[in-house]
């Protein structure tokens, strides 16, 4: 799922004018890697929420802007587990 996500999430930046040719895992959204601004951050965070069906609260943007890639990407395939886990069937 990790993948598909990271893959989505860099085709989304591309989308957005983001040079990507050099993003690792390890590369920062903010200031120290990608320089995503709050309003970049804020719609790729919808962009994401619309595709896995999950959601982010406004406060959590701060800190997601120090999140690296591959962090980010965890991030939102827990979210979707967990949102899994709430609204599907028992297991």
């Amino acid at each position: 799922m990790q993948d598909r996500i990271r893959a989505f999430v860099l085709a989304a930046l591309t989308e957005m004018q983001y040079d990507v040719s050099e993003v690792t895992g390890d590369t920062d959204l903010g200031p120290a890697g990608l320089d995503l601004e709050s309003l970049a951050l804020a719609d790729l965070s919808v962009q994401v929420e619309d595709e896995f069906g999950i959601t982010f609260d406004l406060d959590e943007m701060e800190s997601t802007a120090l999140m690296t890639l591959d962090q980010f990407t965890a991030d939102v395939a827990a979210r979707v587990a967990a949102t899994a886990a709430t609204s599907g069937s028992p297991a």
